[in-house]
């Protein structure tokens, strides 16, 4: 790696960046980054790719989910521990139905940036540059919200700062205890029949832990029942703020991007000598990598050889976005390929960006059933390879939202209006989420016997 450095990819072709009109003023906020703490450490990163190479393995799987994008607007402590909640349902389904354990990772503390299909909006005639998340601009369609602001930048660390000091209490003080798992249950989902399938097998967890508790084993002295370990991860596309946060660990002399546990390169950014691929081949952290359609086999072995040219397990996780009914076409070659090669990946499957449509009446949405059918192919096409399906990336919120069609709680075009207030790409809610968490339970259940 002599001929890496945090800011070689500034010598590449980029995409997706903004055009910010002072200079000096970025470089002046970028100055004050670099001093700035880190948000997460590297023994932290280490632990956690050392449990995803326990998922490469087929000894456990990855749950990571969380916003499309945060926003500064929605920064609720309310909304980070409502995520949180759901997460640990979904988590606890998946552990005893499935008997395998589940590495938590949240789409939190960081997912401020997104890559946009074009570089710039046209309302009514007025044509002004897209909005691509609150860390560069605002959602308000006029001039000022939409020009590039650098210290939006600031803002950003400053939210995640502030979520991963919430999440870490959550994760340690007391809520995350198994002995809670009724609690863990938002009150509006209360009547689903989701709610009550979770409700049933709270009560089952409650009398094992009564048993165990018989036995001598309880929350006081396992802090595996009292505790939990949680992640944090987003896209890593605005670069010069991801280069701020590149710091050499003074235990290893390695380089870690401190400003996340893992992070991700998308679908759009992915290109063998951009600048994206540059930055990320140089950092410990674990990589996801965005594989969809359009993804050629033999470049998805060539980026997994470049971005991880020793074969370490747990570094390298392949997120799978096809689309409903795409799957048992495109994914078995890129499989074949990855197998051929006996390369060490993570293969997730991310179920909601391949399924997203325009609603009659004009909202962005996806409904459940193609979310819940590309998983389900997903998973046939392991077990028809033979490999390991290893995880799910989703996009999904704590709140009693209506952004997504479908579902137990059957919500139709009609009802998006009501509570749709995603920033972006809309997301699955609570019910919704704990409803997959049930299939995919099923599945594991299946593969672990």
């Amino acid at each position: 790696m002599s001929d890496w450095s945090p800011n070689s990819w500034r010598g590449k072709p980029i995409l997706q960046q903004p055009t910010y009109p002072d200079e000096t003023a970025l470089n002046e906020v970028l100055s004050q980054l670099k001093n700035y703490p880190p948000l997460v450490f590297a023994g932290e990163v280490r632990n956690l790719k050392e449990q995803l190479a326990k998922v490469t393995r087929g000894d456990a799987f990855l749950l990571q989910g969380g916003d499309c994008a945060e926003s500064f607007s929605e920064f609720h402590a309310n909304n980070i521990r409502d995520t949180f909640k759901v997460l640990l349902q979904m988590a606890v389904v998946m552990t005893y139905a499935g008997s395998v354990p589940v590495v938590k990772i949240g789409r939190l503390g960081g997912q401020f940036a997104k890559p946009r299909s074009s570089d710039t909006e046209t309302q009514n005639g007025v044509t002004l540059d897209s909005y691509r998340g609150d860390i560069i601009n605002s959602v308000e369609f006029s001039k000022e919200a939409r020009t590039p602001d650098p210290q939006r930048m600031i803002k950003a660390y400053n939210q995640s700062a502030a979520t991963l000091n919430l999440l870490r209490a959550f994760a340690s003080g007391g809520m995350a205890d198994l002995h809670q798992v009724h609690k863990w249950n938002l009150d509006f989902a209360h009547q689903s029949e989701v709610s009550k399938k979770y409700e049933e097998l709270a009560e089952h967890i409650e009398r094992s832990l009564r048993f165990m508790e018989a036995c001598g084993v309880t929350s006081k002295t396992y802090r595996t029942l009292r505790e939990t370990d949680f992640y944090t991860s987003h896209e890593a596309l605005l670069l010069p703020y991801e280069e701020a946060f590149t710091r050499k660990d003074s235990i290893t002399d390695e380089w870690y991007n401190v400003s996340a546990h893992m992070v991700w390169v998308g679908d759009r950014t992915r290109q063998l000598d951009g600048a994206h691929i540059e930055y990320l081949r140089g950092i410990k952290n674990p990589v996801g990598v965005k594989a969809g359609p359009s993804m050629d086999p033999e470049e998805l072995v060539k980026l997994c050889m470049k971005l991880n040219p020793t074969n370490e397990e747990g570094k390298i996780n392949i997120i799978v976005r096809m689309g409903a009914n795409k799957v048992a076409e495109g994914m078995p070659k890129l499989v074949r390929a990855i197998e051929a090669e006996g390369l060490n990946v993570l293969w997730s499957c991310d179920p909601m960006h391949g399924n997203t449509i325009k609603s009659s009446n004009n909202f962005k949405t996806r409904p459940v059933e193609d979310v819940l059918t590309e998983v389900k192919q997903f998973f046939q096409v392991h077990k028809a390879e033979g490999t390991y399906a290893g995880g799910i990336h989703l996009e999904m919120t704590g709140k009693n939202v209506t952004e997504c069609i479908g579902g137990s709680f059957m919500i139709t075009e009609e009802d998006l209006s009501s509570r749709y207030h995603t920033h972006c790409d809309p997301r699955l809610n609570a019910d919704q989420s704990l409803e997959l968490a049930f299939l995919i339970a099923d599945t594991l259940k299946e593969a672990h016997k």
